[in-house]
């Protein structure tokens, strides 16, 4: 019972199966062919689609084509009459161009007529002038060459003889005025112009608190004294004068920092070598201040501006810088017054005339340490800060080296002679003495191995630092002979010069 029955499920599977094979691949055929028709349909309607495409192309291109053809025949059409409407143009141009050429042909004719006629009638002037100068030459008893000769003889000898006369009136009257005015504008200059008349000292007197201080001052066994003049090159001179001591120097600078620097010693109390080198080192400073500000006193007094300011510093330094006992920086002020005062009766340029004055001895500033003359020296300074040519050739002219060639450089070397020329202004002894210790300064300076050196006693001593890696004992020895030989052969001096050595060495160490 159970076999059929499982028999039966088994056929009715099969059956079922078959059935739906069958009824599957019906469907799938109907589709197929559904899809192939659809397909030619639409391979049909594309056909359809291209050719009318393809019509409608072929179209827009005739179009194109048309209407590009119009735009070519209009352009042409254009161009052809813009070069019918050049043609009549150049037509036009042309015939006036030949009426142009007929009106000259017509005037070069009746200009040739006119000088024909203006030939002919030179012609008979000219044959009139020479029957007029052959009867004159008759007439005379001479050629016309000869009358003229003689004409201008007589009128050169006469015009020769008044222009002599002129000359010389004018020379007298030129002479007699250019006196008067010049006398006028010098003694007018130094009227308005006042100025000193001391001459500068050797020394400086420092009094001290009490006389006490003196022994303080020389240190035990003098190592103070020493270290102070080893440090500023000046003597301190410490005698019976009570309650003073007197620094002795040629040089001013050094002896206004000895005198700054003893000052501060004294006030602070404590007196040592090293403290002394702290305060020396502080005048220095001080020094320096005080010429920048002197230089700058300067250009204010005298109205000169836009100096560099390195000239403004070496200006400064001629503070302490004498010539034959005269100050230099104030005989600078003064020939720069003089100057533009002279200038301004002439209606010369004041401002440069008074800044020539200013600049004329710069070279003074530097000319211990510089070789050459103060003129060399300056002009060469004023080229390096960029004076102005009128400037250099006033500086290179003031004491004859050069021609003056400005009349601000003739100015300069008037006041410059008025400044110096003036009673009192001006000392030979003092100058001649600081000339010699600054060569003897020279000499010891020039040698290889010399730090610095100081002329001292009134230049009856030498004292010379040497570098103590380049020179040792033996050589210091030898140094301060040849030194001396030198000395001997190239100065004039009365007694005897005393050259000392001092080789220092130094070690220092700082504890933390």
């Amino acid at each position: 019972m159970e076999f059929n029955l499982i028999i039966i499920i088994i056929g009715s599977a099969l059956a079922a199966f078959v059935i739906g094979y069958f009824l599957r691949k019906y469907l799938a055929e109907a589709k197929i062919t559904s899809a192939e028709n659809e397909a030619k349909k639409i391979l049909e309607e594309a056909e359809k689609n291209a050719e009318a495409k393809k019509r409608e192309a072929i179209l827009e291109s005739k179009e194109e084509v048309l209407k590009l053809r119009n735009e070519v025949e209009r352009e042409n059409r254009e161009r052809r009459s813009e070069l019918q409407r050049l043609e009549r143009r150049l037509v036009q141009k042309e015939e006036n161009l030949d009426r142009k050429a007929d009106s000259i042909e017509k005037k070069e004719d009746v200009l040739s007529r006119k000088e024909t006629e203006i030939e002919a009638v030179k012609n008979q002037l000219t044959e009139v002038y020479n029957k007029q100068l052959g009867e004159l030459e008759r007439i005379s008893g001479m050629t016309s060459e000869e009358a003229r000769q003689i004409l201008l003889t007589d009128i050169e000898k006469e015009i020769q003889h008044e222009v002599a006369i002129m000359i010389k009136d004018m020379e007298n009257k030129a002479k007699e005025e250019a006196e008067k005015r010049a006398r006028d504008v010098i003694s007018l200059a130094i009227q308005r112009c006042a100025a000193d008349h001391v001459a500068e000292a050797t020394v400086a007197v420092i009094p001290l608190p009490s006389d006490e201080m003196k022994g303080r001052i020389i240190g035990r066994e003098g190592r103070n004294i020493r270290a102070f003049e080893t440090l500023t090159g000046i003597d301190l001179i410490i005698d019976d004068t009570p309650e003073a001591v007197i620094l002795s120097g040629f040089d001013p600078i050094r002896r206004e920092v000895a005198r700054i620097a003893l000052e501060k010693l004294i006030v602070d109390g404590r007196i040592h070598p090293a403290r002394i080198e702290e305060m020396v080192e502080k005048a220095r400073k001080e020094v320096n201040n005080q010429i920048r500000e002197a230089g700058e006193q300067a250009t204010f007094e005298t109205g000169v501006h836009g100096i560099h300011p390195e000239l403004v510093i070496l200006l400064g330094r001629l503070k302490f810088r004498t010539s034959y006992g005269q100050n230099v920086l104030k005989h600078s002020v003064e020939v720069a017054h003089l100057a533009g005062l002279m200038a301004s009766e002439l209606g010369v340029d004041i401002q440069m005339a008074k800044r020539a004055g200013l600049l004329h001895d710069i070279g003074k500033s530097v000319d211990h340490e510089v070789e050459g003359p103060h003129v060399t020296i300056g002009v060469d300074l004023a080229k390096k800060y960029k004076e102005s040519h009128d400037i250099v050739h006033a500086i290179a002219a003031h004491h004859g080296d050069e021609d003056p060639k400005t009349t601000i450089a003739v100015l300069v070397q008037a006041a410059d002679a008025i400044s110096a020329a003036r009673p009192g202004a001006r000392r030979e002894t003092l100058e001649a003495y600081i000339k010699r210790l600054t060569k003897l300064e020279e000499i010891a300076n020039s040698f290889e191995g010399v730090e610095k050196s100081y002329a001292i006693q009134a230049g009856r001593e030498v004292r010379i630092m040497v570098k103590p890696d380049k020179i040792d004992d033996i050589g210091a020895i030898r140094l301060v002979r040849d030194i001396a030989k030198r000395i001997e052969n190239e100065l004039d001096y009365p007694g005897q010069i005393k050259v000392v050595s001092i080789r220092e060495t130094r070690v220092v160490e700082y504890a933390k």
